[in-house]
């Protein structure tokens, strides 16, 4: 299977109303400081299920210059991505299910000095 698990993260939380769009980038290349932006990052996984399923561990995170948008924006995520993505057809994967490895944690960006809020879930996919 071939299918860039960030690239179908992003456009999958592209495609929600209530996300604000132009927020989520799939690296911190785009980013502007002092610019809110919800950032995906693939920390992990492996092949499971006779090579027919991907499970993909993704941290995201919020970074924003006011700490209320920040923490608000990333349980958006949060929710979105544990109770919307699963059995969902995104950008030819099939989502089968997600699972919270670590909720949202406030751990601020000593160089930009924004407030900065991430958690981490796995993904398993496969193909539509």
């Amino acid at each position: 299977m071939r299918i860039d698990a960030i690239e179908v993260l992003v456009s999958y939380l592209n495609s929600l109303a209530d996300v604000p769009e132009g927020l989520v980038i799939g690296d911190l290349t785009q980013h502007v400081t002092g610019e809110t932006a919800i950032y995906l990052e693939h920390m992990g996984g492996f092949r499971v299920v006779r090579d027919r399923l991907d499970r993909v561990d993704v941290e995201y995170g919020v970074y924003a210059l006011d700490r209320k948008e920040a923490v608000d924006l990333a349980l958006l995520v949060r929710e979105k991505l544990l109770e919307r993505l699963p059995n969902t057809v995104v950008g030819g994967a099939l989502v089968l299910d997600v699972d919270e490895i670590d909720s949202p944690k406030y751990d601020p960006d000593e160089s930009s000095r924004e407030h900065v809020y991430c958690g981490q879930v796995a993904v398993f996919f496969t193909e539509s």
